[in-house]
């Protein structure tokens, strides 16, 4: 299996590169790796990384879901939240029924068995679409409106709905007694439960982060390792209760944003790092599940029904839109966002199948297909439409970011050591300001303010210092370090 490791990285990275260099998004390469180097191609994965390949799967899946939450903030959100519920739902009706309208003449497959497939479908892919939005978000793309954050939670809450949909269409075809409304009850109950599970947690991490100053590298794990425990928790309780824990990943990063937005940022960039490996194990890992000669067998009868599905849910996420803020050229971004597909479509393609559904092959086929044509295509449309669309804002807020993760500045209430003289400061101020830079043109500038406490004088008494930083200012480790306690 180490060897396995090794050849993802190594391809994995050699893919990302090229394809980079030729102006393509770098996971489609890695995508393409995934499927050369799997075991349906060339074969050069040992079987024991596949098994375990769903486990990494998952994993790298939390790590871009957590830095999703870090970054979701409570007025975005409020923003969105009725276009993001809607569109969680009523672009996969529209590809059901559009595949419901012409598989069963083009595959020559049942109703129900057509309702089956539109539902493995109708979901859009986050491992493709959240990594795409989290890098807008970084660079303050769509930030006025909110467009990332909106596909961000839209997309979320879409893969509950879409999986609560196919269980339904599946226990209908074993002729057993479904109770549709029991069924569709969970969707609520789901994403409720989620955030729930993801917010009690998130709520004591905070408390615990800020009780103890914990190595960034530390407060990381522990999210993640708290993260993973959600993920386990929703397969554990899924026999009395569901849990939409991908949702509650979400919000432990997001109830840390709320209550202590340094730590959520800090955390936030080391997992930036963390997810170059992870974004490597995802889409090689993810590639590796397709099965070439499967959805060979799909042909011209399975990509038009795709195609046609398509347009459906186009027509369905455009409806979901009105009467928001967005023009055209916004809509029609968010139209091409919600096309990727990928990690549902790899998840349970192959249910059907050994369900025992009589077409459980052509099933498998077009699903495997929809990955081949939509994760590349999908992400590919993404960034270019997303370059030409989205805009910057005047000021972009997100500039102190890069400013910040260049400095490698503290937060407020952090204590830090001079390297000249050795003495220990506290962070009491931080201000983001704009400041004249070159040619009198404004650039982002962060003010903050050191204090030293007089021991000798009393409590809160001693010496105030403040320093700006901007971007052609010395880096801020050249004179300072910053301490934590473990």
């Amino acid at each position: 299996m180490a060897a396995s490791l090794s050849l993802i990285i190594v391809l994995g990275l050699l893919a990302d590169y090229v394809f980079r260099k030729a102006k393509l998004p770098g996971l489609v390469g890695m995508l393409i790796v995934g499927i050369l180097a799997g075991p349906y191609v060339f074969n050069l994965m040992a079987p024991d990384m596949m098994k375990v390949s769903a486990d990494f799967r998952k994993i790298a899946l939390i790590v871009i879901l957590l830095r999703a939450g870090f970054e979701l903030h409570k007025d975005t959100l409020h923003r969105v939240g009725r276009a993001a519920l809607t569109m969680s739902c009523l672009p996969a009706i529209f590809e059901i029924a559009g595949v419901m309208l012409v598989a069963p003449r083009w595959l020559h497959i049942s109703y129900l068995e057509a309702a089956i497939l539109g539902a493995i479908l109708g979901a859009v892919s986050p491992a493709v679409v959240v990594p795409l939005m989290i890098d807008f978000m970084d660079r303050g793309r769509g930030a006025k409106k909110g467009i990332p954050t909106l596909l961000l939670a839209a997309s979320s809450i879409d893969d509950v709905f879409v999986i609560v949909l196919f269980t339904i269409f599946l226990g209908m075809y074993g002729g057993g007694t479904v109770n549709i409304w029991a069924k569709l009850g969970e969707i609520p109950v789901s994403i409720a439960l989620g955030i729930l599970v993801g917010v009690v947690p998130g709520y004591f991490l905070y408390r615990l982060f800020t009780k103890y100053d914990w190595r960034p590298p530390k407060r990381t794990l522990i999210v993640l390792g708290v993260a993973i425990i959600l993920t386990w928790l929703e397969t554990a309780c899924e026999k009395w209760v569901p849990i939409a824990s991908l949702l509650g990943v979400m919000a432990i990063g997001f109830i840390i944003l709320e209550k202590s937005e340094p730590i959520a940022h800090i955390i936030s960039q080391k997992l930036k790092k963390v997810w170059v490996f992870a974004e490597l194990l995802l889409f090689v890992l993810v590639g590796a599940q397709v099965n070439v000669n499967v959805a060979w067998h799909a042909g011209l009868a399975g990509t038009l029904v795709i195609l046609v599905g398509l347009l459906f849910r186009s027509v369905g996420t455009y409806i979901s839109l009105i009467g928001t803020p967005l023009n055209l050229k916004e809509r029609i971004f968010c139209v091409i966002a919600y096309i990727p597909k990928a990690t549902v479509q790899a998840a349970i393609g192959a249910v059907p199948l050994a369900a025992g559904v009589a077409s459980g092959e052509v099933i498998l086929a077009v699903a495997v297909l929809s990955i081949l044509l939509t994760a590349p295509l999908g992400a590919i449309g993404i960034i270019i439409s997303g370059e030409k669309i989205l805009d910057y804002g005047e000021q972009s807020p997100y500039q102190f970011k890069d400013l910040r993760a260049k400095h490698g500045l503290p937060r407020v209430g952090e204590r830090v050591r001079s390297k000249h003289f050795g003495t220990v400061w506290k962070i009491i101020e931080e201000r983001e300001i704009w400041m004249e830079g070159p040619n009198k043109h404004l650039i982002p500038g962060i003010l903050i303010k050191y204090w030293r406490e007089d021991t000798a004088s009393g409590p809160n008494t001693g010496k105030t210092i403040s320093y700006r930083y901007s971007q052609n200012d010395p880096p801020f480790d050249n004179y300072w370090e910053i301490l934590y306690d473990w």
